[in-house]
């Protein structure tokens, strides 16, 4: 696919300065620690679980075009609503697992859209059931303060203003798509090992937040749980709700059996589920939705098909492409079809031919490269570049947050001195 023309409006030099010479420090980590603990109910929640992960949170913001933030949600809407059409339903679900079959109504909980920032827009990388960081994020973006003469203007949130209500109203939504007749009362969060996880301080938050808005909160572990009766039982009572942070998003692992017998039941509703995963987040539908002509010939508008540029050309590799793949390597990226995590994942340009042969055996898309955007700062007194990857948290296609996350290497990560979690100020 050729690139789409650099447009005017997606170019907008303030931000990009402000992205490269606003290096002093915007975090109030005072400020942020204060709303943590209160949010938590814990005096020691920034000691205990903020402290011990450094690279967390970052001390500065990003800073984007409110352009390229108008084209990230349209992308985001030009996905949900390919994602309603039955031609594409029937399409993807072709290669998902049985399971993702099963429709309860549910929509998907907190899906993550990730961006990177081209010169000619934003382009969607990948999209996440999983999508960690919402509740740090909301929180984050409050505690920050003004520092750089060079902006003319305060900046915009955008988001953030209403969170703890959004999360209220997008829970309450997903329980009556499956159950409209009896209130919501129990919600579990769901993760394996969860006080393992690296964002296990945010499974806090969440549960913190749903108790203070009246629900009965937990957080669990997959083997904890017991399907009997058709209910889904927790410590002696049943779950309604279930907010999954599982990445075995079909509910394969034998560990994980209760609670598939619960979702194939119905028994309570999961948020993101099975088939939220098949319909958005299998990498595999990228190839479809980067193919102008496959979304033609499945009845996508051609006002969405425009929209949908931003996501860069994506193909399988198999054994018959794999010389021309292994051509084009330099301008390319391998991610495992059903990967999560930035797991598996290899730069074009620093694969070796044995990885490629590895790469040719598994299941593997190769998506056209799309470098990040850039951001500067100043650690130890000296400059130094941070890569930027921008998440959207949506539900139904609509944006509830955009967070960024600043990084060295090939992929995301928190083990990046300056990098972490960033909140994302828009510039017009």
């Amino acid at each position: 696919m050729e690139a789409s023309p650099v447009r005017e409006q997606d170019v907008n030099p303030a931000a990009d300065r402000l992205n490269q010479s606003c290096l002093c420090l915007t975090l109030d980590r005072k400020a942020l620690c204060a709303a943590l603990e209160q949010e938590a109910g814990d005096p020691e929640f920034c000691r205990t679980h903020v402290a011990p992960r450094s690279n967390l949170f970052s001390n500065v913001p990003v800073f984007l075009p409110t352009s390229s933030i108008d084209a990230m949600q349209g992308i985001v809407t030009a996905i949900h609503a390919v994602s309603q059409l039955p031609a594409y339903q029937e399409q993807v679900l072709s290669w998902a697992p049985e399971i993702a079959r099963i429709d309860h109504g549910p929509a998907g909980a907190f899906m993550g859209y990730d961006f990177h920032l081209a010169d000619d827009g934003p382009k969607l990388i990948e999209v996440n059931t999983n999508a960690g960081g919402a509740f740090l994020n909301a929180l984050l973006a409050k505690a920050q303060f003004a520092c750089c003469r060079e902006m003319e203007h305060p900046p915009s949130l955008r988001w953030g203003g209403s969170f703890n209500a959004d999360v209220d109203s997008m829970l309450e939504e997903e329980w009556k798509l499956q159950n409209a007749s009896r209130p919501l009362n129990r919600i579990a969060i769901v993760d394996d090992e969860p006080e393992t996880q690296y964002l296990y301080p945010e499974f806090i938050l969440a549960r913190a937040m749903l108790a203070n808005a009246g629900y009965d909160a937990a957080i669990a572990a997959p083997e904890q749980f017991s399907f009997a009766d058709d209910t889904l039982m927790l410590d002696g009572k049943p779950v309604d709700l279930v907010y999954n942070r599982l990445v075995d998003f079909a509910f394969e692992q034998p560990e994980h059996e209760a609670l598939r017998l619960a979702y194939e039941s119905g028994a309570a509703a999961f948020t993101p589920n099975p088939r939220n995963h098949a319909l958005l987040a299998d990498k595999r539908n990228l190839v479809l939705l980067s193919d102008p002509e496959a979304l033609e010939r499945l009845g996508v508008p051609s006002s969405i098909r425009e929209v949908l540029k931003g996501i860069p050309r994506t193909r399988m590799v198999s054994a018959e492409n794999s010389d021309e793949l292994w051509r084009q390597r330099k301008h390319l990226f391998f991610k495992p079809a059903r990967g999560h995590g930035s797991k598996a994942v290899y730069r074009g340009d620093k694969v070796t031919r044995g990885v490629f042969e590895d790469i040719v055996q598994g299941e593997y898309v190769a998506q056209e490269f799309a470098p990040p955007g850039q951001r500067m700062m100043r650690i130890d007194g000296a400059e130094a570049a941070r890569k930027i990857d921008v998440r959207l948290y949506s539900y139904a296609g609509r944006t509830m947050l955009a967070a960024a996350r600043l990084y060295q290497g090939q992929a995301t990560n928190f083990r990046t001195p300056g990098g972490g979690f960033a909140p994302v100020f828009a510039i017009d």
